[in-house]
């Protein structure tokens, strides 16, 4: 996207960013808007990011400007603060003096070994963001640039791994247990495991469990919730009877998954829940949900030489 003057004044001149073995580079395809979705070159914490800039003068003109600069911007954009974007990581580079713009001019630029320490996502309500950004500085209207790339980090959840046990009771008329095997899951893992029913004097109809996301922005008083179920399944239909036992096995290779994310640079959080739902003839909906932790590892990338696994803290 090239921006320019909000008045029409538009510099006659394209921008072309091109990176460095990007035809080599694993492409993470991700959703931009709600119904567009583009490719992105994927890359690590402390990798280089190097590439070229064509600066293209349209129609012979002479275009004066007051320098020229590229950036690598790390960047976080809340959907309601629009007019804000944070930019937790700017490295500058100069690449021009002020002068004048004749002909296509090349440049190179190379952001070595750079920290990336968040993982790129987009939200609901939310956009991390990892980009390139050219700028041509001109008196009435800078002229910009911006190329995003994508960036996955490996960071091992440092909460314990033990299983799931609650219970959902109503006195009297229904007790339930549910198990499963552990609390925290690759994106590619299977969650396990099984429903007891311990005491059954309501008529239950049937029984379903989802994957919820839940994204949150900003900080009271301005502060958002955003639930998205990303999966919703039948696990039993019918009356269960004291004593039965349904075993669960959720294979999450399928869906679109992210890492758990918390308090991302203070502005951001999404986490992910099993919600368990029980309907009974009167369709009164009886529920209990459970926070499970996410992580992504190299292995699911399909990365055999990358970054090590680093153990959060």
């Amino acid at each position: 996207m090239v921006m320019a003057s909000l008045f029409g004044l538009s510099a006659p001149i394209d921008i072309d960013i091109r990176f460095n073995g990007q035809e080599q580079r694993k492409q993470i395809e991700a959703k931009v808007d709600k119904d567009r979705r583009e490719q992105f070159p994927l890359y690590f914490d402390g990798e280089t990011v190097a590439g070229k800039i064509n600066i293209r003068v349209r129609d012979g003109k002479k275009v004066e400007h007051n320098g020229i600069k590229v950036e690598f911007v790390g960047s976080i954009e809340l959907f309601y603060d629009r007019g804000n974007h944070y930019e937790f990581r700017t490295i500058q580079q100069e690449l021009a003096v002020p002068g004048e713009l004749r002909n296509n001019t090349n440049y190179e630029f190379e952001f070595k070994n750079i920290e990336k320490q968040y993982e790129s996502y987009h939200g609901i309500n939310v956009k991390l963001r990892y980009f390139v950004r050219v700028t041509i500085l001109r008196r009435l209207a800078d002229v910009v640039k911006e190329q995003d790339i994508w960036v996955h980090s490996y960071v091992m959840p440092s909460d314990g791994n033990n299983s799931i046990k609650m219970e959902v009771g109503i006195e009297d008329c229904l007790h339930i247990e549910f198990e499963y095997n552990k609390s925290r899951y690759h994106l590619k893992d299977v969650i396990v495991g099984k429903i007891y029913f311990l005491l059954v004097r309501i008529k239950i109809k049937h029984m379903e469990l989802s994957i919820i996301r839940r994204e949150t922005t900003g900080a009271p008083p301005n502060q958002y919730n955003e639930s998205e179920t990303i999966t919703k399944f039948e696990i039993m239909d019918g009356a269960p009877v004291r004593g039965e036992t349904i075993p669960i096995r959720l294979f999450l290779g399928g869906f679109e998954l992210t890492p758990t994310f918390r308090d991302v640079n203070m502005k951001f959080s999404a986490r992910y829940y099993l919600n368990l739902v029980l309907v009974d003839e009167e369709n009164r909906r009886y529920f209990k949900q459970q926070e499970i932790t996410i992580f992504r590892r190299q292995v699911d990338d399909q990365v055999v030489e990358g970054p090590a696994q680093i153990q959060a803290v």
